[in-house]
């Protein structure tokens, strides 16, 4: 679905904005996508797909003013986090606040947020890469990690 999802989307619709010469197409990837979690192999690898499909789009584009990019969000605060941590949280018995900092020290130590991301910061990052300001972008894979790549590059 992360993956097949995008490919019929993009063949939707790529023609036609590079008809128009104008379009934006973003992938919602994930840092998983980099640094693949050995709890969910599955997850970073289709996640990685996405990165490549995006940069392979992006090649034709060449001469337009359509970009295509991909965001690499790092752990969120959504209703599925939420409903892990405090499936987790029971089983070990521990309070939903620790289990975010064991969540932190354990499974995500290089974070430097060490905090979920909200989703709104996630959609600033995108806001900005779907607006007319981000002319430049394409091709590229954008970290809103809050630091887990451990990677400046």
């Amino acid at each position: 679905m992360n993956v097949l999802s995008g490919v019929r989307l993009s063949r939707a619709y790529i023609q036609q904005m590079l008809n128009a010469n104008w379009g934006r197409i973003i992938f919602i990837s994930s840092e998983s996508a980099v640094q693949i979690p050995a709890e969910m192999i599955h997850y970073g690898v289709s996640k990685t797909a996405q990165i490549s499909l995006s940069r392979g789009l992006a090649e034709m584009t060449v001469g337009t003013a359509v970009t295509v990019n991909t965001v690499l969000p790092g752990p969120t605060s959504t209703e599925a986090i939420s409903n892990f941590m405090k499936a987790t949280a029971e089983q070990q018995g521990i309070g939903l606040e620790e289990m975010e900092e064991v969540f932190f020290q354990n499974m995500r130590g290089t974070s430097l947020l060490k905090r979920f991301i909200k989703p709104e910061e996630i959609a600033s990052l995108v806001t900005y890469i779907a607006s007319p300001l981000s002319a430049a972008t394409n091709g590229a894979a954008l970290r809103a990690d809050g630091g887990v790549i451990k990677s400046a590059f």
